[in-house]
């Protein structure tokens, strides 16, 4: 299969919601001292991009666009740096407790998964404001989360048989969560290969290789990154690198609502692994926010 052409298949990927959330969003994104022709040619070019998407592109890539359109105008961008390095720096303080949490529990990969799920809640694309208060308490009741048994199983399954795993990430914090979660694979099944792609350039408060070192990624996987700035894993832009990657795989498991977005329908053998942020997803899998789900991507095409 030629993963890079998977993506351009007519599939329709944009929702209603998710364009009036995005307009709602960047439509007035720009510095309040711009001149007044300078709001309305920026606002026009984001309504033109809205317009002219086809229906196969996913949110995320429109929300890359906008970003360039907002570059080329204003010279400015979200800078997420300083959070990053910041969130990061919160989970590798707790790390020693999240692997007794994984160690004492009943089912430790389970444990890892439901960990690496509810760090999800660390997105500032889909959240207006990331709490950290809230983000403790989520992580407390980690073990809580619902995972559906029959994918559960077939998860496990697949690792028993999978020679090449590769994870794709998500955002900062979280991913010294999904480093617990791969060293639980890597423990559990020694014979797997597995790879960690992360983001080529910076989008959001996405994970990238500099992210992945800060909190010891490397030590779980082969990290490799995707070679764009879109927020997921955007199939027609993909490094050569990931894209080899992925065709070797046996078995991905996805983190993210983005990443759900841009691969789902692609057909391969992945597991989406996220929290419902919005109520776009929670209306989707019919279950409360910030409830984490394990999909799979066979289950996934009819959502």
């Amino acid at each position: 299969m030629n993963t890079k052409a998977t993506n351009t298949e007519q599939i329709t990927r944009l929702r209603p919601e998710c364009i009036t959330c995005t307009c709602e969003k960047y439509l007035v994104k720009y510095p309040a001292d711009a001149p007044e022709e300078d709001k309305i040619a920026y606002m026009q070019r984001v309504l033109s991009l809205m317009a002219q998407a086809p229906k196969s592109d996913a949110i995320p890539v429109i929300v890359r666009d906008i970003d360039r359109v907002r570059m080329e105008m204003f010279g400015e961008a979200d800078d997420y740096g300083e959070i990053k390095r910041h969130f990061n720096e919160v989970m590798l303080q707790k790390e020693e407790d999240f692997r007794r949490q994984i160690a004492e529990a009943e089912d430790p990969l389970k444990m890892a998964l439901q960990l690496s799920m509810t760090g999800n809640y660390i997105d500032f694309g889909a959240m207006k404001h990331v709490d950290e208060e809230a983000l403790g308490e989520l992580l407390g009741r980690a073990g809580e989360q619902k995972v559906d048994e029959a994918t559960y199983d077939r998860l496990r399954q697949d690792l028993e048989q999978a020679e090449k795993l590769v994870f794709f990430t998500d955002n900062c914090g979280e991913v010294l969560l999904d480093k617990l979660l791969l060293q639980e694979i890597g423990r559990q099944y020694p014979h797997i290969s597995i790879a960690a792609v992360v983001r080529g350039k910076e989008a959001l408060n996405d994970a990238t290789r500099e992210d992945a070192l800060q909190v010891g990624l490397d030590q779980a996987a082969y990290v490799a990154d995707n070679g764009n700035d879109v927020a997921g894993t955007w199939l027609p832009e993909l490094s050569d690198e990931a894209a080899s990657l992925m065709e070797e795989a046996d078995v991905m498991i996805a983190k993210g609502q983005a990443n759900f977005e841009t691969l789902r329908h692609c057909g391969k053998n992945i597991y989406y692994l996220f929290l419902c942020k919005c109520h776009i997803f929670s209306d989707m899998f019919q279950t409360e926010p910030f409830s984490g789900m394990l999909v799979h991507e066979r289950d996934a095409r009819n959502c």
